[in-house]
């Protein structure tokens, strides 16, 4: 006879069921331990089940290790033989700590191990393919997905769509559409969760009409769109730019009796902001409260930080003072979005004051808020208290990151206080802290300003060894470009300018001005730059950088300077090729005559 068979039932033992269930609850695992001992210590029944609620226990207490310790003590010391029940347990609470390597690791020690010979179940290759898919190895999760039916294991809904999110967010969302289709030949009807995943990924992509298709294909289905459906679809519409369409469709949500939530109108409202609409955004908000919902604190943060961008102050301050009185509590977000329009707008003893009045009620202003702050001084030619915010930082502990270095050593160069913002380079250099392309263009600006031009060429050629982040912008070749020009060094310009373009990197619109003005007034005989433009337009086409060639043609439209017959023919066959091309040579005629 088993160990575990030598042990049975007695009358008290439900006392101590009682007592493990009670425990588990309360997360006391000292009294579980004591409880655990004494049932030993009597030869109590342990059953499986117990250990399972224990299991979960460990799961809600984050402790992965002690779940799976028990599940080897369940055998050995509590002869308590684990099943399939106990495995799947304890891979959902590695598996939910993200530790998805752990959890590959323990199934296969488990299902390896002679002594247990446990056979996995449907539930258990679920939580197998999500944490195959969680780490990126989606092959082998097909691997393990096409094993399935050798187990006697049919692959449920589950199954199809963790599958189908995995292969989505590789970007194999035809491989992931292909498993609907798969699914519903071998008799599983698809339901919310995999056609919201593979309509999500649609979106995101811009595809939105195989999104629709899908939609369609829902109702055909009797699976009706649910929130979820419509929060990607309203993401969608929002990423490409049709917001109108957007709100049409919430209000169709609304008629359908899907009520929206706090996501649908957040990723509106943000969508509003994003295209410079944030008056429409605050709409939205009306609208969703008259609706009975009431706006949060990130949906007021991104619609006043949109409405100070686009220049309506008085409309942003009207909005705070309504979140206000409506009792929606202003957070450091909040506040730190109101600090930083106020300080756009250059009231920076009125940022000063909201800034006292965040502390006062408890929330503390982070980097963003004091970068702004600082910014704010820096653009008013107060450098000295920006310095003093820079210190403020220090003082309330707050860590000095990348952004808050820049912008001290961009104010600190237009101030013309070269010495001082080297220092704060060095201090950034020394304390590992990484360079971006701000810091760099910044400290460039301030060699140029300086007539230091061949130091800031210096600075800007170890750019190009560094991280994609760290790499030279349109802004900093611009700097480059107009310190050269200045000193008549055209022919070193032409060669940073043609370095500029091998980067990839399109001249914009002060670019074209740079040399316009050069060739205009330091080139014997003054040149009009007609040549010189035409002929950077064909570069960029010849390159395939139809956009920067297209916006070469408007500054050469601007200054009528036609461009040759010839350049014209080269543009418009490679322009008209792609639709969003067409568009953008369309655009780029409607600012001209708007």
């Amino acid at each position: 006879m088993a160990s575990h068979e030598r042990v049975s039932f007695k009358t008290g033992d439900l006392s101590f069921y009682s007592l493990i269930q009670s425990y588990s609850n309360s997360l006391d695992f000292g009294s579980l331990d004591k409880v655990l001992t004494q049932m030993k210590f009597e030869r109590r029944l342990f059953l499986e089940k117990n250990f399972i609620l224990m299991f979960k226990a460990y799961g809600k207490a984050h402790l992965p290790d002690k779940a799976v310790d028990l599940f080897h003590r369940m055998g050995d010391e509590f002869q308590c033989r684990q099943t399939v029940k106990s495995l799947n347990s304890v891979l959902n609470v590695i598996i939910q700590e993200g530790f998805f390597n752990r959890a590959l690791d323990f199934y296969s020690d488990v299902i390896a191990s002679k002594g247990l010979s446990i056979q996995p179940n449907g539930l258990t290759f679920n939580l197998i393919i999500k944490a195959l898919c969680k780490l990126g190895s989606v092959d082998h999760a097909v691997e393990v997905f096409r094993g399935m039916p050798l187990r006697n294991c049919a692959p449920d809904n589950y199954t199809y769509s963790t599958l189908m999110d995995g292969l989505c967010k590789e970007d194999r969302i035809d491989e992931a559409i292909s498993l609907l289709d798969e699914m519903q030949i071998e008799g599983t009807f698809p339901n919310h969760v995999a056609f919201n995943v593979l309509i999500n990924a649609l979106c995101k992509k811009g595809d939105l009409g195989r999104a629709s298709k899908l939609v369609d294909n829902m109702f055909l289905k009797g699976c009706v769109p649910n929130e979820v459906t419509y929060n990607a679809l309203v993401h969608g519409l929002c990423l490409k730019g049709k917001l109108d369409k957007a709100v049409s469709l919430l209000n169709r949500m609304v008629l359908n009796k899907c009520m929206p939530n706090d996501v649908t109108y957040g990723t509106l409202i943000d969508g509003f902001v994003k295209k410079g609409r944030a008056a429409d955004g605050a709409s939205v908000l009306t609208s969703m409260e008259e609706r009975g919902h009431h706006g949060n604190e990130y949906m007021y943060s991104s619609l006043i930080s949109g409405l100070f961008k686009e220049g309506k102050p008085e409309h942003a301050m009207r909005l705070w003072k309504e979140m206000v009185e409506k009792g929606c509590k202003p957070n450091t977000v909040v506040y730190s979005t109101l600090i930083d329009g106020l300080c756009r707008e250059g009231k920076l003893e009125e940022a000063r004051e909201m800034l006292f009045e965040m502390k006062n009620k408890g929330y503390l202003p982070n980097a963003f808020t004091y970068s702004s702050l600082m910014k704010g001084f820096f653009s008013t030619g107060d450098s000295h208290k920006a310095i003093l915010v820079w210190k403020e930082m220090a003082d309330n502990n707050c860590s000095h990151n990348e952004v808050c270095y820049s912008i001290l050593i961009n104010g600190l160069c237009k101030d013309g206080k070269l010495t001082e913002a080297l220092m704060v380079w060095k201090q950034m250099l020394s304390r590992g802290i990484k360079l971006d392309v701000v810091a760099y263009s910044s400290m460039i600006h301030g060699f140029c300003n300086a007539n230091l031009v061949d130091q800031g060429l210096k600075l800007f050629h170890q750019m190009l060894y560094q991280e994609p982040q760290s790499q030279p912008d349109v802004i900093t070749y611009n700097i480059l470009l107009n310190a050269l020009c200045m000193q008549n060094r055209i022919s070193r310009a032409i060669d940073l300018l043609n370095m500029m373009l091998d980067q990839g990197c399109d001249p914009d619109f002060i670019t074209c001005d740079i040399f316009l003005k050069t060739l205009r007034e330091k080139v014997n005989p003054p040149q009009d730059g007609r040549e010189f433009l035409d002929e950077l337009v064909v570069r960029l086409v010849k390159r395939q950088k139809t956009i920067g060639a297209s916006k070469i043609i408007e500054v050469m439209l601007h200054k009528f300077l036609l461009p040759k017959a010839s350049t014209w023919a080269i543009v418009v066959q490679q322009l008209y090729k792609p639709k969003k091309i067409r568009l953008a040579i369309n655009e780029c005629w409607s600012r001209l005559y708007h």
